[in-house]
């Protein structure tokens, strides 16, 4: 009695796992379900393509862009792009109010130490006390305001 073509020899889904099929009949051989596959990111974190990555990897095959909720398969994926800090412009700015340019680089709460600090050694020049905290922190600000650009840019990928 002929039963006809069967299925090729192979791992098949079967419960939690998968089973071995010999081609004839099921064997003892069972695995667990595989873990899904660690998404790949660039230095920043993000998803991009893996070089010569088999079909069902990471990044290939590539998605393409289909009406659906976020996070559902094939939803085309928008990149915010992050402008560079400038330190010169950083300087600049605390050149003229100390502080600020730590503020504007996204270190409020220093900039704001360093003015507030800056302010209280104007009102101590009154009795000399604080014409060295006026160039300490007038100068304090400025290279706060290079260096506090320079790390938000590496963090950001950025070289400067």
């Amino acid at each position: 009695m002929n039963e006809g073509p069967s299925a090729p020899p192979g791992w098949y889904p079967a419960g939690e796992g998968e089973r071995y099929w010999d081609g004839r009949a099921w064997t003892a051989h069972t695995r667990p379900p595989m873990a899904p596959p660690v998404a790949a990111t660039d230095a920043h974190g993000l998803p991009h393509r893996v070089a010569d990555a088999p079909w069902g990897q990471p990044g290939w095959p590539p998605p393409t862009p289909s009406p659906g909720p976020p996070g559902m398969v094939g939803t085309p994926v928008y990149y915010a792009q992050v402008a560079p800090k400038s330190p010169a412009l950083s300087v600049l700015a605390s050149f003229f109010l100390p502080g600020l340019g730590s503020m504007i680089n996204g270190d409020v709460a220093k900039g704001v130490g360093i003015l507030i600090g800056y302010l209280i050694s104007c009102v101590l020049v009154i009795v000399l006390i604080g014409i060295v905290g006026v160039f300490g922190f007038w100068v304090w600000g400025m290279v706060d305001a290079a260096a506090g650009a320079r790390r938000w840019n590496a963090r950001h990928g950025i070289l400067s």
